[in-house]
């Protein structure tokens, strides 16, 4: 007759339980397995999945037992490693959503918003530029290597191992700035030649004030901005391919960081 002992019983369930909160909260974070049409249960079950096929091949666990005081500091600490990792994600999506909104003001599209649920009101051009951008970073296999620094962050911070380094959050809010700079930058071309064609129609209507703006100039800047849209459409791919690459070097810093406490 086989018995299992209440050590025995607790050595199993820490070895899927820790890994599972670090997972779990790296699958909230980040907007690729977070989106409003994944169901919550196929987020669950990817994430007991993952814990189970990585939790032999993990470091020794804390022998702290679940409840308890030390147990809700390992809880704690489990959390933001994910969410940390999650957030630098999340931050790589927000840039092509910024780009959207400024090509969006630039064209007069500001009024072209719907409501999703979980995400709010957001600008058509917005919503396209994360739909390409999420295909492509599956395309890629993006969704591969992000999960490989997970489960690798487990060798270099392993789970009730020292404290983690707060200055981590550096490299996250540093990260944050790419939101802006590489958003403009992507969204710089049709900034630049939206403006000069309003400079040039604010012109016109100073020379000729006769002349109905309104009636020529949404027009013009709507057709030129789709235009270039499709011309500078296949330049998108090697922006997307830089910052990728750019967002996992930033997974990996962060994990350093945190392991250097």
């Amino acid at each position: 007759m086989v018995q299992v002992t209440f050590a025995q019983l607790h050595e199993w369930l820490t070895l899927f339980f820790w890994p599972f909160v670090r997972i779990l909260a790296f699958l909230a974070a980040s907007p690729i397995w977070n989106q409003h049409g994944v169901p919550r249960q196929a987020s669950v079950l990817l994430g007991a999945l993952m814990a189970f096929a990585i939790g032999p091949a993990l470091p020794p666990m804390p022998d702290t037992p679940i409840v308890s005081i030390g147990g809700l500091g390992i809880l704690i600490q489990e959390m933001l490693i994910g969410i940390a990792l999650g957030m630098v994600l999340r931050v790589t999506i927000a840039v092509v959503q910024a780009a959207g909104e400024f090509i969006g003001l630039q064209m007069g599209l500001a009024f072209a918003t719907f409501f999703t649920p979980g995400v709010g009101n957001s600008m058509v051009l917005s919503r396209i530029f994360q739909m390409i951008t999420l295909l492509m970073f599956l395309a890629l296999n993006g969704h591969l290597i992000a999960l490989e620094i997970l489960a690798n962050s487990f060798q270099t911070l392993p789970v009730g191992g020292p404290r983690v380094d707060g200055s981590a959050g550096e490299v996250i809010a540093r990260w944050g700035g790419e939101i802006f700079t590489s958003g403009v930058l992507m969204a710089l071309p049709l900034i630049v030649s939206l403006l000069i064609i309003n400079l040039t129609l604010g012109v016109l209507n100073r020379a000729s004030p006769q002349l109905s703006i309104f009636s020529i100039g949404f027009p013009m800047t709507l057709t030129t901005g789709v235009v270039l849209l499709m011309t500078l459409m296949p330049d998108l791919l090697r922006f997307l391919e830089i910052l990728f690459s750019n967002s996992f070097s930033t997974m990996q810093e962060v994990v350093q960081r945190l392991g250097s406490g």
